[in-house]
């Protein structure tokens, strides 16, 4: 009876993070764990899309920096693809806009890397259950993080890149890389860096997952 319950209660984890020794390191902590199975790893978002469908994992943890197609762009297409799956966000820092844009997508929970194994597992257990949950400096840093003023509206921001800083844009906020970019727009992969620094110059958002709030906020589809 013993063996049949532990096989009810396995829970099947995904690991996905671009670094091979935090992936090792991540599996040992949960083979560790009675119940816990590493059932695929990935390296990048698109690969983790990919095997997330392939052996359909009850949790999904992701690393947000990731090449390819980052964390949270990858977690959108698994709320969407896969809904069923779980997914706990991954990173080395409690970035407050990181950890928002997270629960806005719909994810389940966000971690740090130099979290305790323990906490991996009780954060795995945990949103497995239905529930979430969030390291406790993370916590921390969103019940404190300070209002920021309004900016202007993403609307009027919006009008001030060129039309083909909005292209560049829209293929960021799609997951795709400078090369991708460049290649789909026939310009240079050079190019693209210039038109990229360039509007987030002008817009004042300097990471990814800012760019595609703000490109929602301004009713710019990452799929134009």
């Amino acid at each position: 009876m013993g063996a049949a319950s532990s096989t009810a209660t396995r829970v099947r984890v995904m690991l996905a993070d671009d670094h091979a020794l935090v992936r090792e390191g991540l599996r040992h902590v949960l083979d560790a764990e009675p119940g816990l199975e590493v059932v695929a790893e990935a390296a990048n978002g698109v690969e983790a899309v990919r095997l997330a469908l392939e052996h359909q994992p009850d949790v999904v943890v992701l690393d947000i920096t990731m090449p390819e197609e980052n964390g949270l762009r990858a977690a959108a297409r698994l709320r969407e693809q896969l809904p069923s799956a779980k997914i706990l966000m991954l990173s080395m820092h409690d970035n407050a806009e990181y950890v928002r844009e997270g629960m806005r997508i719909g994810t389940h929970g966000y971690i740090l890397k130099d979290s305790a194994g323990e906490e991996l597992r009780a954060a795995i257990r945990a949103v497995h259950a239905g529930g979430t949950f969030f390291s406790p400096s993370v916590v921390r840093r969103l019940t404190s993080a300070p209002e920021t003023a309004s900016p202007p509206p993403a609307q009027t921001l919006l009008g001030q890149l060129t039309p083909r800083e909005r292209d560049v844009l829209q293929g960021i906020v799609a997951g795709h890389t400078n090369k991708a970019i460049a290649a789909q727009l026939g310009i240079s992969r050079r190019t693209v860096e210039a038109h990229r620094e360039s509007l987030m110059r002008k817009l004042e958002i300097h990471t990814v997952a800012g760019l595609t709030r703000f490109a929602l906020d301004a009713g710019l589809s990452p799929e134009a």
